[in-house]
């Protein structure tokens, strides 16, 4: 086999396994990943079981990819837009105006891909549980790490991100019972922990 038609081959299944994670994380965000097999994929996005088995191995390699694929749809849709802003509290109001646009307009069907899957594989040891945990930890520290560099809020960094995040979970989920005053509680309730626009 040439060296052309290798590459080939692997650039097509990459662009597959990016396709089908995308699509698995839809789903995942509604059912969580234990809804998640290689027939249901198989048949929703018109592809071959084997070929999907192919791609992904296990289900637990599956469900590692489709955490990775959360994490970079959710890092383009809410953290790269609040980097433009300056470091402290204009990129963290940035940061929690994006991830209630994320909640309330749904990146996912199900809404926080986090605040589905989180629940179900807190208790359970495992990469899968450690790569969630993983993610939900560095998203807290991006929080904190912006409080740091707002005066007011420095010392209180690890609480304050802490209670911002419980916020927003809290909103994800008012938001999926019809909770249309959720947005503006949420607003209400950060405003209060954060120092004034500077």
């Amino acid at each position: 086999m040439s060296e052309k038609v290798r590459d080939g081959r692997l650039l097509r299944g990459a662009r597959s396994r990016r396709t089908i994670a995308r699509h698995a994380v839809d789903v995942a965000s509604l059912e969580g990943l234990d809804g998640l097999s290689f027939g249901r994929l198989a048949t929703e996005l018109g592809v071959s079981k084997g070929g999907i088995q192919t791609l992904f191995g296990t289900k637990e390699n599956l469900q590692l990819a489709v955490a990775e694929a959360a994490r970079a749809a959710f890092e383009e849709a809410v953290v790269a837009p609040a980097l433009a802003q300056p470091p402290g509290s204009a990129r963290l109001r940035t940061l929690v105006d994006r991830w209630i646009a994320y909640a309330q307009e749904p990146l996912f069907p199900g809404g926080c891909f986090w605040a589905a899957n989180l629940p179900v594989f807190d208790s359970r040891p495992g990469p899968v549980r450690d790569t969630l945990a993983r993610q939900q930890r560095a998203w807290r520290e991006l929080i904190a790490g912006e409080l740091r560099h707002a005066a007011d809020t420095a010392e209180h960094a690890v609480p304050l991100a802490f209670q911002i995040d419980a916020v927003l979970t809290a909103t994800n989920t008012a938001l999926r019972l019809g909770d249309d005053s959720a947005v503006d509680t949420a607003h209400r309730i950060i405003d209060g922990l954060l120092p004034p626009p500077g």
